[in-house]
């Protein structure tokens, strides 16, 4: 089925809740609009083109199938190194599909920028057996950019992989991100940092799928947001009547630093196995006043204690991840990006 075949989601659809598609469509709904390429730079690993499979029944992943755009493989043969990708994104409309098939230890960050009025990016990535990867994605996009992001994770047998993201690019963003553990001994733990300002709209939906026994999955979402800012996360967890003594839990935190700031946060859970472990929760609540006059008996100004209190409590979001260098790098750009923030 192509993109202009499909019927358009209704809003009672779980995805589409509080983002509904004609929102973040670029054009008219049942419009085709061409689209540029994302331009991907590549250190630290060979990449080549691949020709992309249409296999799916979600209209996000149809719609970045059908407008086209640049794609990327990259096959890795991990010996601990550090991949660097940069992904720019230029013109109206850019679109770029990034494929990974991951072997051994590797850690691989994506780092999005640019003054598109309107990004798409879809990732699909394969761990074969055990593949030790961690993975990151940095949102810097121009303030005035809307993205469309989706991502398929496939682990595999004794496979672990982190994923960390830091949102703080964009006007309007819309991410599906989908991890499914398919073999035995699989792991995921997930990070989701975002820093909403002025009315910045970022909605999050995650889906982890356990299919078989003795897989794990951790999910920690931390947002702080300011003015009139807006936060969705939606966590669906699903665990298979085969997929005893699997292990998962999700948590989202939200940090409201305005009154007129907003947060949703619904985790979903899915379970058809008995002898499982499986945990969730949520909370949304201003800054501790105690906290800020801590800071600020200590010679900081007001900005600069709010400034420290976001920054540690984003950076807690990655406290999950075991891959040290994934976590060194997103609490560095979350470190520059808040500093820059303070100098405004």
């Amino acid at each position: 089925m192509n993109y202009q075949q499909m019927a358009v989601p209704p809003r009672s659809a779980h995805l589409w809740r509080y983002t509904p598609w004609p929102r973040i469509h670029p054009t008219k709904v049942k419009e085709l609009p061409e689209a540029s390429e994302i331009t991907f730079t590549v250190e630290h690993a060979e990449a080549e083109p691949f020709t992309r499979d249409g296999q799916s029944d979600d209209i996000a992943r149809v719609f970045l199938q059908d407008i086209g755009g640049s794609s990327m493989r990259l096959t890795i043969h991990g010996k601990g190194e550090t991949v660097h990708i940069h992904a720019r994104a230029s013109g109206h409309i850019a679109v770029g599909h990034l494929d990974l098939v991951i072997k051994g230890e590797v850690t691989v960050l994506v780092h999005l920028t640019g003054e598109a009025g309107w990004c798409g990016l879809h990732l699909t990535g394969s761990l074969q057996k055990n593949a030790q990867v961690g993975y990151g994605l940095i949102n810097e996009l121009d303030g005035n950019s809307n993205l469309l992001r989706c991502e398929d994770w496939m682990v595999a047998r004794d496979a672990s992989l982190d994923t960390a993201t830091l949102s703080v690019g964009g006007f309007r963003c819309k991410s599906d991100l989908r991890a499914t553990l398919s073999g035995q001994g699989a792991s995921v733990r997930q990070a989701i940092t975002a820093h909403g300002q002025g009315a910045r709209h970022d909605d999050h939906h995650v889906e982890i799928h356990h299919l078989t026994s003795h897989t794990n999955s951790d999910l920690i979402v931390n947002s702080a947001l300011a003015d009139s800012s807006h936060f969705i996360a939606t966590g669906l967890l699903t665990i298979a009547e085969k997929a005893n003594r699997s292990d998962a839990g999700q948590v989202f935190r939200n940090l409201l630093l305005s009154e007129k700031a907003r947060a949703e946060a619904i985790p979903e859970l899915e379970v058809l196995a008995d002898d499982v472990s499986a945990a969730h929760g949520a909370a949304s609540a201003p800054i501790d006043p105690t906290q800020l006059h801590y800071l600020m008996s200590r010679g900081l100004s007001p900005d600069e204690s709010e400034s420290m209190v976001v920054n540690g409590f984003l950076i807690d979001a990655f406290s999950n991840l075991k891959n040290k260098t994934l976590t060194e790098q997103m609490r560095t750009r979350l470190t520059v990006h808040l500093e820059c923030e303070l100098k405004r």
